[in-house]
């Protein structure tokens, strides 16, 4: 199974999903490590960021929509202030 799923995400295909009423979480440029007690679906507002797993790199950036998946250890590495919407399903 696939740890980190990245799509793209149109404002309108944002807005079909109901993204605009989840919460926002913002942060400035930094690094540090994550791990993941559920799954989290997050569509990126603005900036990117580097997820860093044991077997791979994903840059992700505004207009994405990513899945984190329960159980992924990761590190987070913010390249440009970041905000998103997340949500835990």
């Amino acid at each position: 199974m696939q740890e980190v799923i990245v799509e793209r995400y149109d404002r309108e295909r944002a807005e079909q999903k109901g993204i605009f009423e989840w919460p926002i979480w913002a942060r400035k440029v930094s690094r540090f490590p994550w791990t993941y007690d559920s799954d989290e679906e997050c569509w990126i507002i603005e900036g990117t960021v580097e997820i860093e797993t044991s077997n791979e790199k994903y840059l992700i950036q505004a207009g994405d929509f990513v899945t984190f998946k329960n159980g992924l250890s990761c590190t987070w590495n913010i390249l440009a202030d970041i905000r998103k919407h997340y949500n835990f399903p």
